[in-house]
């Protein structure tokens, strides 16, 4: 028998078929609520095994509406979120099945073991924040408010991926592409009425490629501009958003939005964020405004704009390191990438990365089933190349978790891994840049860490159930060691002559690791105190940006142009998930810095650390706080102090 569901959709059903998996869970509900002695067995576990079946069920078409958008995978996408929406409010608002709960816990709490608790916890603190014991007209409106919410955002998702698309540069003019790497001019590069052109657009690989390399000031500006001033119909969105988040927080007796989102996270209170945010910024100041003075140095002639920092930091980092990103492209190559990171992941783990061959969405996406020895234990799904109908940036999409059902029989795990690298063709591969690297392990630190649990019970395997402030530690973990030179030397090989990267070259990678990483923070804690303080209180219209200006007086040590609307493409807090949560980057990078750390200092492979990581970080999922988790894995409290050691800040 397969142990993984197929990954099929149907777009002509799909609606039909939601509505009748949502009856059914109707009906399972309505018969679960008239079991007159409930018990964990015979109520908990059924109940959160129903979620598993959507699922199964909306990720398809949730995965294909982002990486190959169509006007019918976004109508399909656009009728079914209503309909999610109606039934999650549903179930969260529903005092019955809420009273439930805590009557089981009241009874079964001291019987129950740790994963069992621990659903029982989450999911009475999860009723709590969807309401369920409100009184009626305020159920009534929260419904209201999820599914307005649930429009809203992808609407917001939609605009940002049109907006992207509808842009392009051609250049007709041989000098204004002076500098910028082969492999990218060839990416670029079309034939029309006899003459040849370049196409740049706001895709991510030919967007960065022009910022970086691209000579003409101008049309660097152009670009910039362009990128920066995308979907301005999201304006409206925010403010609609903001409204309805403050109104649903304020209904569930929350001061603010960010008080809400922290009932579920790690970080104590909105006073502990901030000045955890305040704190990086203070290390961090002095370092980037020294770093900022450098970059100055090497363009006296002109006066520094946002769009000119990319430019000149690609020339001052030459300068400073002796360092030319486009050298290292030639030794990664993507499927050289791939199978490094595999045996990397084989050494430090134990497990093996099996092909199989299965027909997908896409010719270049692939599928591994993984092996811990000889037991099957997950299967990967990659996408990894840029394409015009595939949404921007990267990420991590749980498919099926590893539990087990009422019958005992375990399911096995599965996920996606998006990225968005410059595409291969015929003639010439798929060419990575390091950073390109470190987006792979980053995703794929999600991935280990949904993929690798052992957790029975489904709603705290895995990801599921963990604390959205320390959801990135697995993946940041992970990202670190794409520096470490034994890993590099896995994978880091020439395309063409299998030429190992030079222990020399290693080097300088590593020295310029931390290149501007003063002003790196900064910009992240600029994002991270926007997102919290915006939602903090009602801002609306010109408070917005506003707002924005006043943390850049702290944080943007270059001014960025009166035209640019960040906010307007900042998908991460406006259609992700991330709402008052961004700041759970640096969050969790302190417990993923003092965990690389120690790991390192053992001497990665063969740390007896690493396999504890495994074994308790990855394994045990969400089936308890991440901070007890780290605290039985490294056997003390976490030292906050190798955060800045990570970022080479003194």
């Amino acid at each position: 028998m397969n142990p993984f569901a197929d990954f099929k959709l149907n777009l002509e059903t799909f609606i039909a078929d939601l509505n009748t998996l949502i009856e059914i869970n109707h009906k399972t509900i309505a018969d679960l609520l008239a079991i007159s002695d409930k018990t964990y067995a015979n109520f908990v576990r059924p109940f959160d095994l129903m979620e598993e079946d959507l699922e199964l069920l909306f990720t398809p078409l949730s995965h294909i509406n982002a990486i190959k958008n169509s006007e019918a995978s976004q109508k399909v996408y656009a009728d079914a979120l209503p309909i999610l929406t109606d039934y999650s409010t549903f179930v969260g608002q529903n005092l019955d099945i809420y009273e439930a709960f805590k009557a089981i816990k009241a009874r079964e709490y001291d019987h129950l073991n740790t994963e069992q608790r621990r659903i029982l916890d989450l999911n009475i603190l999860h009723f709590e924040l969807a309401g369920a014991h409100l009184d009626e007209a305020s159920k009534e409106r929260l419904a209201e408010i999820n599914l307005r919410k649930s429009t809203l955002t992808n609407d917001f998702s939609q605009n940002v991926l049109d907006a992207t698309n509808a842009y392009e540069k051609i250049i007709t003019d041989k000098a204004d592409v002076e500098g910028i790497p082969e492999s990218d001019l060839d990416d670029a590069k079309f034939e029309e009425e006899g003459a040849t052109k370049y196409r740049f657009t706001l895709q991510m690989p030919s967007y960065i490629a022009y910022m970086t390399y691209g000579p003409n000031r101008t049309i660097r500006e152009e670009l910039y501009r362009a990128y920066t001033t995308r979907a301005p119909q999201n304006g409206a969105i925010i403010d609609e958003l903001m409204a309805l988040r403050q109104e649903s927080a304020k209904l569930l007796g929350f001061e603010n939005y960010a008080e809400y989102s922290l009932a579920s996270k790690m970080a104590p209170s909105t006073e502990s964020v901030i000045s955890f945010l305040n704190s990086l910024i203070e290390a961090s100041r002095k370092q980037g405004m020294r770093e900022l003075e450098e970059l100055r140095a090497i363009a006296p002639e002109i006066d520094l704009q946002s769009y000119d920092t990319a430019y000149y930091g690609e020339i001052l980092k030459k300068a400073q390191y002796d360092i030319d990103e486009e050298e290292y492209r030639p030794y990664f190559e993507q499927h050289s990438v791939m199978k490094g990171m595999f045996t990397f992941l084989n050494e430090l783990f134990g497990i093996r990365f099996v092909p199989q061959n299965i027909e997908l969405w896409d010719p270049k996406a692939s599928v591994y089933d993984i092996y811990e020895g000889d037991t099957l234990t997950a299967r990967v799904y990659f996408d990894l190349e840029a394409r015009k109908d595939k949404r921007g940036g990267a990420w991590m999409h749980n498919f099926q978790t590893h539990c087990e059902d009422t019958t005992g029989c375990t399911h096995l795990s599965s996920a996606f891994v998006v990225c968005n690298f410059p595409p291969s063709s015929d003639t010439s591969p798929s060419l990575l840049r390091h950073d390109d690297v470190v987006t792979l392990f980053h995703e794929m630190g999600h991935t280990l860490h949904h993929l690798l649990s052992k957790v029975k019970e489904h709603g705290v395997s895995g990801v599921n159930g963990v604390e959205w402030d320390a959801v990135e530690f697995p993946s940041q973990f992970l990202e670190n060691f794409a520096y470490e030179p034994k890993v590099l030397k896995l994978f880091a090989k020439h395309f063409q002559s299998g030429e190992v990267l030079s222990d020399e070259m290693i080097a300088k990678l590593i020295r310029a690791k931390n290149f501007q990483s003063g002003m790196f923070m900064l910009r992240q804690i600029e994002f991270s105190l926007f997102d919290f303080s915006l939602h903090s209180k009602l801002y609306q219209g010109e408070e917005i940006q506003n707002l924005l200006d006043s943390i850049r007086e702290e944080t943007a040590l270059i001014k960025p142009p009166s035209y640019n609307k960040f906010q307007n493409g900042f998908s991460h807090i406006f259609s992700g998930g991330y709402s008052a949560g961004y700041y759970s980057y640096k969050w969790a990078e302190v417990l993923s810095a003092d965990a690389y750390y120690a790991i390192v200092d053992e001497g990665v492979f063969g740390s007896d650390l690493a396999k504890a990581y495994k074994e308790i970080i990855l394994a045990k999922g969400g089936s308890q706080s991440m901070q007890e988790l780290f605290v039985e894995m490294m056997g003390r409290e976490c030292d906050s102090k190798n955060l800045l050691r990570l970022s080479g800040i003194e």
